[in-house]
């Protein structure tokens, strides 16, 4: 049934599909980040992209979407951002990889350390995990203590440490998972009872989310706590970083971490990460210690010129621009349209957007009022059809006028489909196909696994 004449009833994916299908055949779970995988989109709606520019992108079957979300937030300027792009290509035309240190290396540390004022050294690598890993492992050392209270906060790592306590932690020894403590955000005596032993080596933790912003006072209660129990204070950057602002969460509430941890949209898409912080702890990590050595950071790419040339491309555009307030003015403006179209059609309480302008959520309620996938995947279903692809409304400062009211919309179009649903009490005979699944879960469902051969 063809809800809206305007709209096509059904576009193309059978290129996008038929190559999704030989990517499970060659590619453990179809993609190489489970936050990318199938499972996360409509059935047989899961575009395979060819090319992106400013905050549109197209797929295998020349399908244009604007798109959010932006390589999982590690995108702010735009794809294909000219200055990024020139910088990258000038620079590796005289060589990407060598066995010494180069110049490049200390420009990009000085630019760095002079958008993060409350770090005095860093050391650069190519994803977040080994970052955050690297925090965890000085923290150890520094402190001579074993636990990590972590913060009820989505994901810190791929490594043991953090996924042991996942509902993923088939083949983690059961002992590593013992060491790691939770605690609620937000909640200083919670964190509190956890410290009281004196047996913590840090908290790792982001500072806000895009949800959750921190209580007057939250963040320097934890500060003081980890000064008082001897713990290292972590804080995570990598979503917060260049999206708060270039100084990251730390700059915008004034806490200073003794370590923190970045990558993401450090380099606009190109690998790379960063570990800053104290001296006193970091040179635990170098050639100027008395202590016992930490084995902190040690990448052969991590200091490859194109992700150092197009982080200095990043900061260059950060100091000379304004791309945080004209992200934070984009999703303002969807923020508005949307609630105003949402209310409208009298589902503001089902379908609504949520947190920081800059980094948006969309909630789907069914008719309970309860948080549903089916509705998630009949909403994704139809901006789908209307060209949006996102699992959330993260904006970049590439998106434009016109970007946000092609969204707006394909947003109208879809919340009156959700509306029908919601009437109904279902989302059958609207859905067509499986419903999304979180992206960490224990098992897969049979229906998620296809071959080549299958269809």
């Amino acid at each position: 049934m063809n809800l809206h004449p305007d709209v096509p009833p059904h576009r193309g994916f059978a290129r996008s599909n038929a190559l999704q299908r030989r990517l499970h055949d060659l590619v453990p779970g179809g993609a190489h980040t489970y936050a990318r995988g199938a499972d996360q989109y409509p059935e047989h709606m899961a575009p395979i992209l060819v090319r992106g520019n400013g905050c549109r992108v197209w797929d295998a079957d020349g399908n244009q979407y604007v798109e959010y979300g932006m390589g999982l937030r590690s995108v702010t300027l735009g794809h294909a951002y000219a200055p990024v792009l020139d910088a990258v290509t000038t620079t590796i035309a005289d060589g990407v990889n060598f066995s010494r240190p180069t110049e490049l290396e200390l420009l990009a540390a000085e630019d760095f350390l002079d958008l993060v004022p409350g770090a005095d050294m860093v050391k650069f690598a190519k994803n977040g995990s080994d970052a955050t890993t690297a925090a965890v492992r000085l923290s150890r050392a520094v402190s001579g203590r074993r636990r990590i209270a972590v913060c009820e906060q989505p994901f810190f790592s791929v490594d043991d440490w953090f996924i042991a306590t996942t509902p993923m932690s088939a083949g983690i020894p059961d002992h590593v998972g013992a060491d790691i403590v939770r605690f609620p955000y937000n909640d200083v005596d919670a964190l509190a009872a956890v410290l009281a032993g004196d047996s913590v080596a840090a908290v790792v933790m982001e500072a806000a989310t895009a949800t959750a912003e921190p209580e007057p006072g939250y963040l320097r209660a934890v500060r003081a706590l980890c000064d008082r129990h001897g713990t290292l204070l972590v804080f995570d950057e990598m979503i917060t970083g260049f999206r708060w602002a270039a100084g990251g969460a730390q700059s915008v509430y004034g806490v200073t971490p003794d370590l923190s941890c970045w990558g993401k949209a450090m380099g606009n898409g190109f690998p790379i990460s960063a570990l800053a912080g104290r001296r006193e702890y970091l040179e635990r990590g170098g050639l100027r210690t008395g202590a016992d050595r930490v084995f902190l950071l040690s990448t052969t790419h991590g200091p490859e010129t194109s992700g150092l040339a197009a982080f200095r491309a990043v900061a260059a555009a950060y100091r000379t621009g304004e791309p945080i307030s004209r992200m934070e003015s984009a999703g303002a403006a969807l923020a508005t349209g949307f609630a105003a179209l949402a209310d409208e059609l009298g589902i503001g309480d089902h379908l609504r957007v949520r947190g920081r302008s800059s980094c948006l959520i969309f909630e789907t309620l069914d008719s309970h009022g309860k948080p549903s996938q089916a509705f998630r995947t009949l909403f994704l279903q139809e901006l789908l059809q209307r060209g949006v692809l996102g699992q959330s409304f993260v904006t970049s400062a590439a998106h434009d006028h016109d970007a946000i009211a092609t969204t707006l919309s394909a947003c109208a179009a879809a919340a009156e489909v959700y509306r029908t649903a919601l009437e109904r009490g279902t989302v059958d005979g609207l859905l067509r196909g499986r419903s999304v699944a979180p992206a960490i879960r224990r098992t897969a469902a049979p229906r998620l696994i296809e071959t080549s051969t299958s269809r």
